[in-house]
């Protein structure tokens, strides 16, 4: 209930932060993501990199193991 109350009483402050008629930090916020996409994007394109490689890492092992487990069924 309490994470309930705190998710609600800060989504409220973004709200008032971002409107003109509030804190007036539209413009401030506007430079920040401008400024954080090129990183995220970056960090998100090497999160991407890793899960990729993991994958097809795991595909070779499985390929691996299932052409052993039938090498097992023939002998």
């Amino acid at each position: 209930m309490v994470s309930l109350i705190v998710g609600i009483v800060l989504i409220g402050f973004c709200v008032l932060a971002c409107l003109p008629a509030g804190l007036g930090w539209g413009a401030d916020i506007i430079s920040f993501l401008k400024g954080f996409a090129p990183c995220f994007a970056a960090f998100c394109g090497l999160v991407s990199l890793f899960i990729g490689f993991a994958d097809i890492k795991d595909k070779k092992e499985a390929k691996k193991e299932e052409e052993a487990a039938k090498s097992a069924e023939e002998k």
